[in-house]
């Protein structure tokens, strides 16, 4: 169920909320080559369905950095935010990809809001703990902290 929160605020409040789990997501083929297109990184574990079966994993397994790509449509699940003049991207801590995502998979984002604190020119920075679930697994596809600045 998304959250709407309307300005600086509203986002300050956040801080320590579990936001809950987006969507599950299917894992295609067509998926990982488009991603593999874009990125350049053609890496045969992920776009050679042939040898990639005769690999480590049994079959072809998407990009790491696409599905924490996913992170940002993801939370756009959880959490809406108006009243605020711009919102940035910052960054993101401490990625980690603990699981292979084979292709066929699901995966859901579990969103965390950790800690919002004041940052220049009366923004506010958002730090989100980001666990993309992996649907046949209990250990993640991905973990990772990110952080969002938004300004009146």
């Amino acid at each position: 169920m998304t959250l709407f929160v309307n300005g600086i605020p509203e986002i300050s409040a956040l801080s320590g909320r579990d936001l809950g789990r987006s969507e599950w997501r299917e894992v295609t083929q067509p998926l990982i080559d488009a991603f593999a297109d874009v990125s350049g990184d053609h890496q045969w574990i992920h776009t050679d369905v042939g040898r990639a079966a005769q690999g480590p994993f049994g079959g072809t397994i998407a990009h790491g950095y696409m599905i924490l790509s996913w992170g940002i449509p993801m939370f756009a699940e959880l959490l809406q935010v108006t009243g605020v003049g711009m919102a940035l991207n910052y960054g993101v801590n401490k990625v980690r990809f603990p699981s292979p995502v084979p292709v066929g998979s699901r995966v859901r984002l579990h969103a965390v809001v950790s800690e919002v604190h004041a940052v220049s020119r009366g923004g506010l920075q958002m730090h989100r703990l980001f666990t993309f679930e992996l649907g046949a697994s209990d250990k993640p596809a991905c973990v990772a902290e990110s952080l969002t600045h938004f300004y009146p």
